[in-house]
């Protein structure tokens, strides 16, 4: 039976756990011990480590034939040296001496801020990786450690762009409920969406049809800006939709994080998912996914 070890055992995570039920002995990295019965209930077998703790992480090599990884870097710095700890604990001196096999693939979830802002144009995944922000260059960071890990070991990498995750228990709603403002739609900037059943399907369905060292926009049709999005979520919960105030007054009443997403905008193509790993999605667009009967797909 096929073997997979999930790094990163979150929401994503525990849902493509649940896809693989039956169908492959899926371990999974467990961090904190109190989570143990949530991972067993998915499905996965819990393994005790951290990501932080190099020490912990003897138990991985040779334990996995594909590897999901779906791990976050640190919250500070510019790279990750999370990722650098997987790798090494997966390809060790004393496992490969013990004859620990390393995994044939690896599939890692990044996300589009890596290709920082495009002014609004289509981005395909041959457009360079221009991060601005700390919190994109640390994943690419961790791309960057991967590719080179690939590229010496043989392992197959493919990579996950995602955008906006979302799922109707994961939605800005404590933002849309403060009214706080959206840009006007002159202003307004792109945005891009993924449901998280998508982005588990998808991290799936790059196991068996990825091409080695792969790059995918993993993204759905929405196609919304943002001031269009928080409409949508207004109307799911339903309360008034945002207001619409010019740029610099809505930048002034945000946080430091919204300010850098609205400092960027893209349209990310999925040409590639739809046709590569001929991926059908669950949710093409957000209004599927919250308007139609639960269940769909």
């Amino acid at each position: 039976m096929l073997r997979i070890l999930i790094i990163g055992c979150g929401d994503v995570g525990l849902r493509a756990a649940r896809m693989l039920r039956g169908k492959a002995r899926v371990y999974g990295l467990l961090r904190s011990p109190e989570r143990a019965g949530e991972l067993r209930a998915a499905g996965v077998i819990p393994v005790p480590g951290d990501l932080d703790d190099r020490r912990s992480l003897g138990r991985l090599a040779g334990l996995a034939d594909v590897v999901l990884h779906f791990a976050p870097p640190p919250p500070e710095g510019e790279g990750d040296p999370r990722t650098r700890r997987l790798v090494a604990a997966l390809s060790s001196g004393e496992s490969t001496r013990r004859g620990a096999s390393l995994p044939r693939t690896l599939i890692y979830v990044s996300t589009s801020g890596v290709y920082g802002d495009c002014a609004g144009a289509a981005v395909p995944e041959t457009r360079p990786a221009r991060p601005h922000n700390a919190r994109a260059k640390r994943r690419q960071a961790a791309e960057r450690t991967l590719r080179r890990w690939a590229a010496d070991t043989g392992v197959g990498l493919a990579i996950l762009r995602a955008p906006g995750i979302y799922a109707r228990d994961r939605l800005p709603d404590a933002r849309v409920r403060k009214s706080l403002p959206a840009l006007l739609p002159a202003d307004d900037i792109d945005t891009n969406h993924i449901h998280a059943d998508d982005l588990a399907g998808l991290a799936v369905a790059a196991m068996f049809r990825a091409g080695r060292n792969r790059l995918y926009n993993a993204v759905d049709d929405s196609g919304l800006k943002m001031g269009d999005w928080f409409d949508v979520v207004a109307d799911f919960i339903g309360v008034s939709r945002p207001p619409r105030l010019p740029k610099d007054e809505v930048m002034a009443a945000v946080t430091p994080a919204m300010r850098s997403f609205l400092s960027e905008s893209r349209r990310l193509s999925n040409d590639r998912i739809k046709g590569e790993l001929r991926y059908r999605l669950l949710y093409p667009n957000v209004r599927v996914a919250l308007f139609e009967p639960p269940g769909k797909g």
